[in-house]
């Protein structure tokens, strides 16, 4: 059950980060999606998906890898 949990924690920021990149290449194929005024606004809301939900994966990647020890001396907590 623990594993389906931490599956379930995985699968939001993985699907954030995918419909950021979505956004950001529709807007530069110059395709507006309806609630969005403009096209710059959603370029910067795909890269504002896609650095959030990257960002908290590799962040649990890099906690998961210190509380195990597999971690470069430079990125262990001092």
């Amino acid at each position: 059950m623990a594993r389906f949990a931490a599956f379930l924690i995985m699968l939001i920021p993985g699907l954030m980060a995918a419909g950021g990149i979505k956004l950001m290449r529709d807007t530069l194929f110059g395709i507006l999606i309806s609630p969005i005024p403009f096209l710059w606004l959603q370029f910067v809301l795909g890269v504002l998906g896609f650095v959030l939900g990257f960002g908290f994966f590799a962040g649990f990647l890099l906690h998961r890898d210190r509380k195990k020890g597999k971690v470069a001396p430079r990125f262990s907590k001092k």
